[in-house]
């Protein structure tokens, strides 16, 4: 039996045109899942229980704070993209990728995962630690598509600023996952439908 040599592990960079989509798909549900599992230890390692972030609260107010601010976000988006040139939002045709071809439940259910995943991580465990603004630079930072152009850069921090915020008024993960899974759906439906015209 060969020996593993961990020495002898090469790593190159991928062009996103070398990636056919079943291998972006399957890289995207792998990263996702790996946000989950972090986000999840870090919450067990904090002593808090996971699931408790999840509870709605009293009444439902956590709904029109997720609902509101993923329509103001959408308003936003909308009205930058009309002013700001398309080269300077241009994120590398990752978002084009993932969701020009896709069925409707599919871009759904994308939507739901990332931002699940996602909120657990960064919302639940991280800002716990450092807060929003930090956890807002962290988050576009991870977004490194976008880091080419500071307008979609400035825009992703906002959004990621305002998700915690929104965690903040209302005390669960319920609000943002919302707001994000919201805007998630509605721009890839943007991607899915506009390339159909």
């Amino acid at each position: 039996m060969k020996k593993f040599d961990i020495r002898k592990i090469k790593l190159k960079a991928v062009n996103l045109g070398d990636i056919d989509d079943r291998m972006l798909l399957v890289n995207l549900y792998a990263t996702q899942a790996i946000t989950l599992v972090i986000g999840f230890s870090w919450l067990l390692f904090q002593g808090r229980d996971p699931f408790s972030l999840f509870r709605p609260g009293d009444g439902l107010h956590f709904l029109y704070w997720g609902v509101g601010l993923a329509a103001a976000v959408i308003v936003m988006d909308i009205l930058a993209a009309r002013i700001v040139p398309e080269e300077a939002n241009d994120d590398g045709g990752v978002n084009e990728r993932i969701f020009r071809n896709r069925p409707i439940w599919h871009i759904a259910l994308l939507s739901l995962v990332v931002a699940v995943c996602e909120e657990t991580l960064f919302r639940g465990a991280v800002q716990y630690h450092i807060g929003p603004y930090w956890t807002s630079i962290i988050f576009a930072t991870i977004h490194v598509r976008y880091l080419k152009h500071w307008i979609p850069t400035g825009l992703v921090f906002c959004i990621s600023y305002a998700l915690g915020w929104i965690y903040i008024r209302t005390g669960t993960l319920l609000a943002p996952v919302i707001a994000h899974f919201i805007i998630d759906l509605v721009m890839g439906l943007v991607i899915r439908f506009r390339r159909e015209a």
